[in-house]
């Protein structure tokens, strides 16, 4: 039976394994963390996940991105379509539904509605407020994680029960670094992974818990868990009485992408336009299923099929528009 060993654990049993099979989890990002956590949540027997993530594989990301090959890399395939492919290996009769696409409220209220959990797997401050917003407007429960170096950090949010993100936000430890700067190892990756998905079958099998901030660092064997219940603010914009819930209506065009050099610009061209406009400057580019790869001015550009691009080897926000306006004038 394929989670015999599952079911005889105490805290899951017959009962729990059901309810497991009945369940959808979202989960934004598919890089270190959300790897990870499609493998566990396909092995452990929910019924449906719903990934996000709007970049592709590159060769450094399979030191901790535990699902991609080297011909992810070589291929750039995006990083949700070899997810899918992956898990659908490990679980042929698991359904898995995949955008390649940068989170927006939209998108959310879209994919995310039908999910009865959601796992934070993203690497920016902006899109964990907008899960925040979106969670505590829905009553949906949302798990966040983070990793860097060799600490990690993970903590439940329930709506009607816990205090929000926006609350916590003051005795969250600090994640200003990025991986690309000071770096990453995989065991990181994976204590923060533990705790989300511990805290995702309590919640999935309905098993009361105190919920708790963890983190640590895993190289010096350091742990912290803390509780948090105290710590409403009762003029918070996301979970107190009069919530506005404010980053869901806000939208963004230009984004610069944590620790990569890289500027995300979303545009108003079709894909036929854009495809005119790089032979009418003989630029030579490389078109798939999924995206339009070409290079410009010495920046490497991807363009994801509709309009959503990708500026590499810039430095600030403002080289990325540069070069945004260089190339369409």
């Amino acid at each position: 039976m394929r989670y015999d060993r599952q079911i005889k654990f105490y805290g899951i049993g017959q009962e729990g394994q059901e309810k497991l099979s009945r369940k959808t989890v979202g989960i934004v990002g598919c890089g270190a963390l959300g790897t990870h956590l499609a493998e566990s949540l396909a092995r452990c027997g929910v019924s449906k996940i719903v990934v996000v993530d709007r970049d592709y594989v590159e060769l450094s990301n399979l030191q901790r991105q535990s699902l991609f090959k080297e011909q992810d890399a070589i291929d750039a395939t995006p990083k949700v379509i070899a997810c899918e492919r992956e898990v659908k290996a490990i679980r042929s009769d698991i359904q898995i539904e995949t955008y390649i696409n940068h989170l927006d409220a939209p998108l959310l209220e879209a994919a995310f509605l039908q999910c009865d959990c959601i796992l934070d797997a993203t690497d920016n401050f902006e899109t964990r407020l907008l899960i925040n917003d979106f969670a505590y407007k829905y009553n949906i429960p949302w798990i966040y994680g983070a990793c860097v170096e060799s600490t990690y950090v993970a903590c439940p949010f329930i709506p009607g029960v816990t205090p929000c993100f926006n609350c916590v936000m003051g005795m969250l430890p600090v994640m200003n670094r990025t991986c690309d700067t000071v770096g990453i190892i995989e065991p990181a990756v994976s204590m923060a992974t533990s705790f989300q998905m511990m805290y995702a079958l309590k919640l999935l099998t309905d098993t009361p818990f105190d919920a708790k901030l963890v983190f640590g660092d895993v190289w010096q064997m350091d742990h912290t868990a803390l509780k948090f219940s105290r710590m409403f603010n009762e003029s918070c914009s996301t979970c107190a009485a009069h919530a506005t819930y404010p980053a869901l209506s806000q939208q963004t065009h230009e984004t610069m992408l944590c620790g990569r050099d890289t500027v995300q610009i979303v545009t108003a061209f079709s894909d036929e336009n854009l495809l005119k406009h790089l032979q009418s400057l003989s630029i030579i580019f490389q078109e798939t299923p999924y995206f339009i790869r070409f290079n410009f001015d010495n920046h490497p550009i991807v363009w994801f099929r509709g309009g959503r691009m990708l500026i590499h080897e810039v430095q600030s926000m403002a080289e990325g528009k540069t070069v945004y306006h260089q190339l369409f004038g």
